[in-house]
């Protein structure tokens, strides 16, 4: 039909009309020849075409709804299926008499997904890192070509993983028959990904190392306590002849002061700190807060964490509410001023006074707006309690994990708990984390929160 030739319903007619004034005629299967003998013909053949596009806008609708109702009732809505699964005819005929196909998981292929999900979020490998792995052990695309760091990407931000099918922002329910890695883990992803393209959030909840290179385990989270510059990583080599003639090269690994080592600061302390010293302090307390923590009943850790969580939202809530009668009051005091700015007797000039007035009541506003989101969200104590429940849950799989991690694990599991060190003379640390650790780190002289 003519409607094919464009798909910018106010100008494809005069397209048609283009071809027909320079000699060429246009024939529609459909339609016949395309005439423009008068003005009825290019006023038939315009209507023509803004009929066609509402038409198109309703079908690209009414397409759109149905593979939406696909998604959310958890059926595939077509095309090609993800590395990680098999087409497979589901006995399903659509009304063009066409049989349908669902979505299987692929064993010999989910394993491949399920390595590079474990690379990313437990050993902190990016893309390019995965798929040099692959590619370095014999793994191949579906395609039988090497990996692409792009596939990889695309494949880290892929819900259907989870066993959740996504169209737009419709979702299916969770289909056990198709999940091939946890929702946790998935969510760990999105985290870490995230960070890694924000160099600002790593000051987030959560820090994840932009890489997991090198032979530190801290990773840019490490700071001179006495001058607050940050630890850089420098390595010498370090010769000495033996007893039997032969040199011995030693590789000398150090956490520097930027500051000091620059002359940036006033530093009083260290000008470096030995690598495996410092890493060993951290390791031992890092393992001591996990075997405090398996020492811990879960319901006794969940409900004083949520405990003090709701004292702290109470709290806050309190000091809020004072500041808001505070406010009020002064409000008031402003408004009782108007009568003695009319009689003449104010310090304050009618103009100040409403100016004061003014930002007075704006502040009041705010307040009270704050004071409802703060009183809300004392009242989601279910929420709150299945935070604090998910909060246990992902320190648990660090402590489970931790022991025997790889070194590139451990390093992923260490810059996710740990926000900050400050290290001071002498190797005496101040370590800030991301987690609430108090019930964990109570009576630890190497740990401070």
């Amino acid at each position: 039909m003519f409607d094919r030739i464009g798909r910018i319903a106010d100008e494809t007619p005069f397209v048609v009309e283009w071809f027909v004034r320079n000699g060429i005629r246009v024939w529609s299967t459909q339609e016949g020849e395309q005439r423009f003998d008068n003005h009825t013909d290019k006023l038939l053949n315009y209507i023509r075409f803004w009929q066609a596009d509402g038409e198109s806008e309703k079908t690209s609708v009414r397409t759109r709804t149905s593979l939406r109702q696909l998604v959310e009732e958890g059926h595939f809505k077509g095309g090609s299926a993800p590395y990680g699964y098999d087409l497979v005819k589901s006995g399903r005929i659509n009304k063009r008499k066409h049989e349908l196909y669902e979505l299987h998981i692929n064993e010999r292929e989910a394993a491949v997904v399920r390595i590079i999900f474990d690379k990313y979020v437990h050993e902190g490998y990016g893309p390019q890192h995965i798929a040099t792995y692959l590619n370095g052990n014999g793994y191949r695309a579906r395609s039988g070509k090497c990996w692409h760091p792009a596939s990889i990407r695309g494949m880290v931000r892929n819900l259907t993983y989870t066993g959740v099918l996504r169209c737009g922002d419709a979702h299916s329910e969770l289909l056990q028959e198709l999940q091939i890695i946890p929702a946790q883990q998935f969510e760990a992803a999105q985290r870490i990904r995230e960070n890694r393209s924000n160099r600002a959030a790593q000051e987030s909840e959560y820090r994840v190392p932009l890489n997991i290179h090198g032979q530190s385990l801290l990773s840019g989270n490490a700071y001179c306590g006495h001058c607050g510059a940050k630890l850089t990583l420098t390595s010498s080599r370090k010769w000495r002849k033996l007893s039997d003639g032969t040199l011995d090269d030693t590789l000398r690994v150090r956490y520097t002061c930027y500051g000091k080592l620059r002359k940036q600061t006033g530093c009083t302390g260290q000008t470096g700190y030995t690598v495996h010293i410092l890493d060993e302090i951290i390791d031992k307390s890092v393992r001591q807060i996990f075997s405090k923590m398996r020492g811990i009943p879960k319901e006794q850790i969940i409900t004083r964490r949520y405990e003090r969580e709701v004292v702290e939202r109470k709290n806050h809530l309190q000091t809020i509410q004072v500041e808001r009668d505070k406010a009020q009051k002064d409000l008031i005091s402003l408004k009782a001023e108007i009568l003695a700015c009319i009689k003449g007797e104010s310090v304050f000039p009618k103009e100040t006074l409403a100016e004061m007035i003014t930002a007075q009541e704006e502040k009041l506003r705010e307040l009270d707006a704050l004071y409802e989101s703060s009183y809300a969200e004392t009242e989601k104590t279910a929420e709150l309690m299945d935070n604090v429940s998910k909060l246990y849950e992902e320190l648990i799989s660090f402590s489970d994990l931790y022991d025997s991690a790889s070194f590139e694990a451990k390093k992923m599991i260490v810059n996710q708990l740990i926000r900050r060190v400050d290290v001071y003379r002498g190797y005496q640390l101040n370590i800030t984390f991301n987690f609430d650790l108090t019930p964990y780190i109570e009576g630890d002289d190497t740990a401070a929160c």
